[in-house]
């Protein structure tokens, strides 16, 4: 089964990005999260798509 989100702790270790930048990310609405009590869930697709559209690093 393929995750729908993921805790703060599970988006930084999948996507390589610190929990305070994901804490960023979500305050400034550039990846869409939910609350579930206390817990911070990201929407993984959300996150891919942020991912997939930072700007690709060019080579000399």
């Amino acid at each position: 089964m393929t995750a729908i989100s993921f805790t703060i702790k599970n988006a930084s270790e999948v996507s390589g990005l610190g929990p305070t930048k994901l804490y960023e990310l979500i305050k400034t609405r550039k990846i869409e999260a939910r609350k579930e009590g206390r817990r911070t869930l990201i929407l993984a697709d959300s996150l891919r798509r942020h991912i997939e559209n930072l700007p690709s690093i060019v080579e000399a």
